[in-house]
């Protein structure tokens, strides 16, 4: 599949956060922590948590943890990918008024 200069798809956000370095660190048994390290160096943490013990599933826990970090990764990538198309507009903008201004 073709991917779009102008979008953000899932399988970007996919291979970024497989890319990415991750330490899983769980607390008082109830409470799973994900932090990564994408490529770039940037760090995103998250947690999820239960309120018994008995109930913690560290499945569940990461699962969560992996949901809410690629939803973030959704916000930083189209963030910077409209800095980037922001980045292009005013290039353009500034060449056509080069062009067609009348000297």
């Amino acid at each position: 599949m073709e991917s779009k200069k102008n979008t953000v798809n899932q399988e970007q956000i996919n291979k970024l956060y497989e890319e990415s370095d991750k330490q899983v660190s769980v607390y008082w048994d109830k409470c799973t922590v994900v932090a990564i390290q994408l490529p770039n160096g940037f760090t995103i943490v998250e947690h999820s948590a239960c309120v018994d013990p008995k109930n913690y599933d560290e499945e569940i826990g990461l699962k969560l943890c992996e949901e809410k970090i690629k939803n973030k990764l959704w916000e930083l990538e189209g963030y910077n990918l409209q800095c980037k198309l922001g980045k292009l507009d005013k290039h353009k903008e500034f060449i056509m008024d080069r062009f067609t201004k009348k000297n």
